[in-house]
């Protein structure tokens, strides 16, 4: 038996590093340990409760939209305030360009370019690989930070900048659309939509939305040469490397749903596990501390009676990331969730033959992108210049609220009280404190921790490949994690 140390990662939103126990070859138990402490939840008390909108997006600098929406849901909440139709549709356009942006970044700039790594330099597949996928050299290394600029023009029509906007509010957005620029957003979107369906899919968006099981997945891969489009790419370097094997976690899915307008969204709320779909029970979160540096008694809290007291010196604590559960269950969150709770056959039937796995989790970001591309088209048409944009409320001296959204990564929530006018507590649960959490009290590893048991490990690696893999495969972002 060794013990290795694998960190801090490059390509990875913040700092992260991974403990692994390695036997005969194979990672045998694994500790996430996220090593910076932020200490947001502590800045926030006392503040004016709409401070919440200028504070909780400098969480992160790629999924600020995402906190902003959590923040803004949740005052509302506090409010009891509805947004109008073109609030709804505003600011789902906001989240899902952000989401999408973030969808495309980890496919090409975080999680394609490991295929150019050394360590698969022999292999038949490799040269076309690294030629596309090389960090900072490769053809898709130029090709899409260009076209994603040009569809975050997107943030400029919709919310004057990005990131860190202030447009997005508890009833909607303050910067209403104009008909010309509801033209000049659609041209946007189609421009975006050509890079998918040229470079991405190498299909239509229509076409990737209808694949319906793995079979039908297979056969579409097989109908053209692997390099005729980056998906087909991917799927051709998954298939080599068996990554339909590798980093599975607890097969439990969680979605808080998103893209509310009224009260329908387009992606369901719930819970998938062995059983199928559950009803998702809020009232079940909690917070588990007893293997994080934090205060806190034995007794797992729901976030709205939630607590960030640091503690370094705590003995069985390895890592600033708390352990939140549902209904004492480690859930794993994010596109694969979500797909699999709204019930997209294709991911059901992936997932029905070998789990939630490294390239399901790629599978499950790329369908997303293609089915909420089609969705934002519908929106924009939607949108009806002149009508409101935004609704307006007091906020009560005494109240509590809850926001609950879904970014790029998975579930996102956030939990207000006020006493007195001032945010009395501020939780907030990320997705990647879901995913990278550390033990809970029964000594149950997280959905990271778990999906490393059993990885590869190459005689002689410091940093083993499949553990780059499985990290990458769940788009962690550490920052976020430790607010």
């Amino acid at each position: 038996m060794a013990l290795i140390t694998v960190g801090p990662f490059n390509r990875v939103e913040g700092d992260l590093e991974v403990r692994l126990e390695i036997t005969d070859g194979q990672v045998t138990q694994a500790w996430a340990n996220a090593p910076l402490y932020r200490g947001f939840e502590q800045i926030l008390q006392g503040k004016d409760p709409r401070d919440a909108l200028v504070l909780t997006p400098r969480l992160c600098g790629i999924c600020s939209v995402s906190q902003s929406m959590a923040a803004a849901y949740a005052l509302a909440d506090a409010q009891n305030l509805q947004m109008p139709p073109n609030g709804d549709l505003a600011t789902n356009l906001m989240l899902a360009a952000e989401n999408l942006a973030d969808h495309l970044t980890h496919f090409y700039l975080f999680f394609m370019p490991d295929f150019a790594r050394a360590v698969y330099a022999a292999e038949p597949w490799y040269g076309p690989a690294a030629a596309r996928f090389r960090a900072h050299t490769g053809t898709a290394a130029r090709e899409w930070p260009p076209a994603r600029a040009q569809f975050l023009h997107l943030m400029g029509l919709l919310a004057g900048k990005w990131p860190h906007s202030l447009s997005l509010q508890p009833g909607g957005s303050a910067r209403p659309i104009q008909a010309q620029e509801r033209l000049r957003l659609l041209a946007i979107l189609g421009a975006f939509r050509r890079f998918l369906e040229t470079r991405t899919f190498g299909d239509t968006l229509d076409a990737i939305v209808a694949l319906d099981s793995g079979a039908a997945l297979g056969r579409w891969t097989a109908a053209r040469p692997p390099h005729s489009s980056d998906f087909r790419h991917f799927l051709h370097c998954s298939h080599q490397l068996g990554l339909d094997r590798l980093g599975r976690a607890t097969d439990r899915f969680m979605s808080f749903g998103n893209y509310l307008i009224g009260a329908r969204r387009l992606l369901r709320y719930g819970l998938w596990d062995h059983q199928g779909p559950r009803h998702l029970d809020l009232a079940t979160i909690t917070e588990d501390l007893s293997h994080s540096r934090m205060l806190g008694g034995e007794a797992p809290l729901h976030p709205s009676q939630g607590v960030t007291l640091p503690d370094l010196d705590r003995p069985d604590g390895y890592t600033w990331c708390k352990a939140p559960r549902l209904d004492g269950q480690v859930v794993e969150v994010g596109a694969l969730a979500r797909q699999m709770v709204d019930g997209h056959p294709l991911i059901r039937d992936l997932v029905a033959h070998s789990g939630g796995n490294v390239q399901n989790r790629v599978i499950a970001r790329l369908l997303e992108t293609a089915r909420v591309t089609l969705a934002m088209d519908d929106w924009i048409r939607r949108l009806v210049p002149g009508e409101p944009f935004c609704s307006h409320g007091e906020l009560p001296d005494e109240a509590e609220g809850a926001g609950l959204v879904e970014a790029a990564r998975g579930s996102l929530g956030h939990w207000l009280r006020v006493r007195k006018g001032r945010i009395h507590t501020y939780q907030i649960i990320a997705p990647t404190t879901w995913n990278f959490s550390p033990r809970d009290r029964g000594n149950i590893p997280g959905a990271l921790e778990q999906a490393l048991v059993g990885a590869p490990v190459r005689p002689g690696e410091r940093t083993p490949i499949s553990v780059q893999h499985i990290v990458r495969s769940f788009d962690p972002c550490m920052v976020c994690t430790v607010h």
